[in-house]
């Protein structure tokens, strides 16, 4: 008990919180975007918001979406077709994050990084610069 207590005394005096959320906890059994289950997310999202937090959201869950939209049964096991379905996904997923944060009055807006982007000291602080 003392070390819950104690996390939620340090996740208070927080400025800026990293929210991961993966696919399975995004998504109908894998099956693209199970929007409960986002609005959700989105609520506790906003109760942080709303207590003076930056929130910075890392979602998965395009390749689940991307699945949906192409109809396809199964996961692709192949990179090309992974890469289809999460581009394709993608929309979808931050169309519905928008949406569902909207509900709340937060804005938001899409940062795509890579590992050279961070790896590069002017990219990174370029990157660092958009994220002010």
């Amino acid at each position: 008990m003392i070390e819950v207590v104690d996390g939620q005394r340090k996740l208070s005096e927080c400025k800026r919180i990293v929210v991961k959320i993966g696919s399975s906890l995004l998504t109908a059994n894998g099956q693209g975007l199970d929007l409960d289950a986002i609005s959700h997310w989105a609520k506790q999202i906003a109760d942080l918001h709303n207590a003076g937090h930056e929130i910075i959201l890392v979602s998965s869950g395009a390749v689940a979406e991307g699945m949906v939209r192409m109809k396809l049964a199964s996961r692709p096991t192949d990179l090309p077709s992974l890469q289809a379905c999460a581009a394709i996904g993608q929309m979808g997923l931050i169309h519905t994050w928008s949406s569902v944060l909207e509900n709340h009055s937060i804005r938001t807006a899409q940062v795509l990084l890579t590992h050279d982007d961070l790896a590069d000291r002017r990219r990174y602080l370029n990157s660092c610069d958009a994220l002010q």
